[in-house]
């Protein structure tokens, strides 16, 4: 995802609201969220949807990456033999 350029992506409600077709084509064009405001502070972030999936992914893949640091550090772990062993189990019992 482009980063937020202060310029051209962020709008007032009233511009969105005056605006919202060409707001979301622009959002969609740049790939960079656009910030809404209300009276002067942020309050929602438009952003196209093939970015927030890509985003929901990277944070699947952090959040399963912070899972195993935290079974490494309780010793939750598995020889890799083990694993294979565990692995062809539940492969055989889904046949």
């Amino acid at each position: 995802m482009e980063r937020i350029n202060l310029i051209d992506d962020i709008k007032s409600l009233s511009t969105f609201r005056a605006e919202a077709t060409t707001c979301i084509k622009h959002v969609h064009n740049t790939k960079r969220p656009m910030v809404i405001t209300q009276r002067g502070k942020g309050v929602a972030i438009l952003l196209d949807i093939n970015e927030y999936e890509s985003l929901q992914e990277k944070i699947e893949l952090l959040q399963d990456v912070y899972k195993a640091e935290k079974q490494i550090k309780l010793g939750e772990v598995s020889t890799h033999t083990q694993a294979q062993k565990n692995i062809l189990k539940k492969l055989k019992n889904e046949n």
